[in-house]
Parts: structure tokens; C-alpha cells; sequence
């Protein structure tokens, strides 16, 4: 069974894939450009304690990325 949530819900080692990005963050775009895109499978490597930054595995590289731009990548978890 598939279901749809957010980047910055994931639990640590959970694998997704992008759906969507949410509009109205323009910071999104260096995202994408780094690989970051609808298709790509995503890892949740690890969470800062406070859990701000998140780290992702996208492409064969590791990103972080802050929490609010997580919020507003939309994916497709795979159970």
C-alpha cells in the first residue's frame, strides 16, 4: 500500500519517492536542481536534534535540508 506525506514526516532510514513540491517557497528551486525532483527516490538519513536540519539521500548524494522546505516536498511512501 502507497500513501502521500510529507518529506519532513519520514522516519529515520524510510524511503520515499518526490510526488510533488508544495508553491510558494522559491528556495525549492536549488532543491531541484540539485536532483531534488518528482521521480527521485529519497532516504532519510538522520535529523538534527533539534529537527532542523533534515539529511536526505537523493541521487546518490546526501543533502540537508531545513525543516520548512521539507514540509512543502510532498512523497510517495512505499510500504
Amino acid at each position: 500500500m502507497e500513501s502521500t506525506t510529507k518529506l519532513s514526516d519520514l522516519k529515520i532510514g524510510e524511503k520515499a519517492m518526490v510526488e510533488s513540491f508544495l508553491p510558494g517557497d522559491h528556495s525549492l528551486m536549488r532543491l531541484r536542481e540539485m536532483g531534488l525532483i518528482p521521480g527521485s527516490q529519497v532516504q532519510l538519513v538522520r535529523k538534527a536534534p533539534l529537527g532542523d536540519p533534515i539529511e536526505i539521500s537523493v541521487r546518490g548524494s546526501l543533502l540537508s535540508i531545513r525543516a520548512h522546505e521539507a514540509e512543502r516536498i510532498q512523497v510517495q511512501l512505499k510500504n
